[in-house]
């Protein structure tokens, strides 16, 4: 299916009278989230209720966040937690989305890949679960060990408290950015059983997420030969339905989302969905911009109306 967009430009008041320009639907967008942001009741737990599986004391320094070229970065995360964004009641419809932000594995951009999204999730009636997984990555593991951890400790906990929350156990997603999506990937591919020790009754759950939200996925592919899926990632015909976003003219390649989302389609599971675009390049979350890829947003929504995610 192809898109045709024509943008809008308006006169920023100031220095030079500078012409911007954005894709209608970013107005309303925007201004729903500043007033939603600024109203929402949100509320965050640590996922683990004692020791952190394979955590060593003094491996990283103290948490810090601080922001640099207009974002959001927190550091040295290791003790994971959970925000949860619940959905207003007048358009809660029980279904709910685990958000990874991306960083590297090294850092987490926190607000334009985090609590934004969970805002927007907000917009669709979706309640949003922030995740803050462990980071930089731990010495001698994988990259996404540690996360997944956090990650499948998460979906359990969520469906743990579903009542709780009003979402419904079976409507849960799960959605990241770059290297958080590299972890949804894992989360969505690695469900069969759990990489940590039982805690307590949460990880009697199935960690297996309902569908997934890829935006530029990092680390699916290698970036010189990209013919083929890193072998950690085993995808089956039990691994759930999935959304693509990616750029042409991104650093990461969008040949790791493509050969994802055929190896779905292979395999049969039903329901993907991919958007490959010309430019954008990498780390624009919620951000406007000039480039058709600002519309992820909207077509992301579409496919969860249409896969029937959005109902009551």
């Amino acid at each position: 299916m192809i898109f045709l967009l024509s943008k809008c430009s308006f006169l920023r008041k100031g220095a030079g009278m500078k012409k911007l320009s954005f894709y209608p639907f970013v107005f309303p967008m925007l201004a729903f989230l500043v007033s939603l942001g600024a109203n929402a009741k949100s509320e965050t737990l640590f996922l683990w209720p004692d020791k952190v599986p394979g955590e060593v004391p003094g491996e990283v320094g103290k948490e810090k966040g601080e922001t640099r070229g207009g974002i959001l970065r927190i550091s040295n995360v290791s003790k994971p937690s959970l925000t949860v964004f619940p959905a207003s009641p007048k358009n809660a419809n029980g279904t709910s989305v685990l958000v990874c932000p991306g960083g590297g594995y090294s850092i987490l951009a926190y607000e334009h890949e985090g609590s934004a999204i969970c805002e927007w999730l907000n917009s669709l009636g979706v309640t949003g679960f922030l995740l803050k997984y462990r980071v930089p990555r731990r010495k001698n593991l994988p990259k996404h060990e540690a996360p997944l951890q956090d990650a499948q400790r998460a979906i359990g906990l969520i469906r743990q408290n579903a009542k709780k929350w009003k979402v419904d156990p079976d409507r849960l997603g799960i959605l990241g950015f770059s290297a958080g999506g590299n972890l949804s990937v894992m989360a969505l591919t690695s469900h069969q059983s759990r990489t940590y020790p039982k805690v307590d009754g949460a990880d009697e759950f199935s960690c297996r997420p309902s569908f997934g939200i890829l935006i530029y996925p990092a680390y699916l592919v290698d970036r010189k030969k990209r013919d083929k899926l890193f072998p950690e990632i085993k995808i089956t015909k039990e691994t759930p339905p999935c959304f693509f976003a990616h750029t042409g003219d991104d650093g990461v390649p969008a040949e790791g989302s493509v050969l994802m989302y055929l190896e779905l389609e292979k395999l049969g599971v039903k329901g993907n969905e991919l958007h490959v675009y010309p430019f954008g390049g990498h780390g624009y979350g919620m951000r406007p911009s000039d480039h058709p890829v600002v519309t992820w947003p909207a077509r992301a929504g579409a496919w969860m109306k249409a896969m029937g995610w959005l109902k009551k």
